[in-house]
């Protein structure tokens, strides 16, 4: 029988993170909790599950690292990486653990929360070469996708043993498309799971896919993964880096926010060029 243990990420949003444990309820996964340095009680207000309080916010990668460590160490077979902002519908967990063998990794479908009959993400194309990530797709198809969703994902132990966990670095955003290239370029295939299905808040602990934090780790990140995995010569860089330049100004033009989200971009630029990692300063 597989062992899984599922890692739920909180950093605050201590209502989020009890639902989504509640929903892990009779799922069959040993559930492990990393508190990213949340000021909100969310590790105080945990029963029933491990919690690994990390004394700085370390970010998605690092925080999901600190977790897949303690799932290997646990002895799981599987380890099943979930944001807090997403609730697990029945019979997900077995349904993913059912598909896994033989992949690099697999994800659920996941829908919006609000409404669940809307799907968010069913796989997403990535070239790197092209400086953008792609749309996720929103119908379900043969169950290929080139990208994974960090926001829940069950990888194999097999996997991080062959090709590591996530680049601590980037610490949030991309961090899942830079794996996701690593997994494909060692041969493994990443799936799908029609049958699993999973409700997603969409990027509630940076406040929103539009958000100033969200456009100013995609740029800086997005470009990193791009040049890393794809190298093109001077021409081909330049036109990549506009290309995403271009598209993310237009998404910050068309946010809510738009001075912030302005000023996000061209962080994310400058923070890019300086090859400056780790949280936002």
């Amino acid at each position: 029988m597989t062992k899984v243990a599922a890692v739920v990420l909180s950093w605050n949003g201590r209502e989020d993170t009890l639902a989504c444990l509640r929903s892990l309820e009779g799922e069959g996964a040993d559930v492990i909790v990393v508190d990213n340095a949340s000021t909100d009680g969310s590790a105080d207000a945990v029963t029933g599950a491990e919690v690994i309080r990390n004394e700085l916010n370390l970010g998605y990668a690092g925080g999901m690292n600190v977790g897949i460590r303690s799932a290997l160490e646990r002895g799981a077979d599987a380890v099943l990486l979930l944001n807090n902002d997403v609730e697990v519908e029945p019979g997900a967990v077995a349904a993913l653990t059912a598909a896994a063998g033989g992949t690099g990794a697999v994800c659920p479908v996941l829908v919006f929360a609000a409404e669940p009959d809307r799907i968010w993400y069913a796989g997403a194309d990535f070239d790197p070469r092209r400086g953008y990530q792609g749309r996720h797709r929103t119908t379900v198809d043969d169950g290929e996708t080139e990208r994974i969703c960090g926001a829940a994902v069950l990888i194999p132990r097999e996997t991080i043993e062959a090709i590591g966990a996530f680049d601590e670095a980037l610490f949030a955003y991309v961090e899942d498309a830079d794996w996701s290239l690593r997994a494909r370029g060692a041969g493994l295939p990443l799936r799908v799971v029609p049958d699993a299905r999973v409700r997603h808040k969409v990027s509630a602990s940076t406040g929103g896919e539009g958000s100033p934090d969200a456009l100013y780790y995609s740029v800086r990140n997005l470009l990193t993964v791009c040049e890393r995995h794809a190298p093109l010569g001077l021409l081909g860089t330049w036109r990549r880096r506009l290309t995403a330049l271009a598209a993310f100004t237009m998404q910050a033009l068309l946010g809510g926010r738009r001075r912030a989200g302005l000023r996000a971009v061209r962080d994310g630029w400058r923070d890019f060029r300086r090859r400056r990692y780790g949280p936002r300063g």
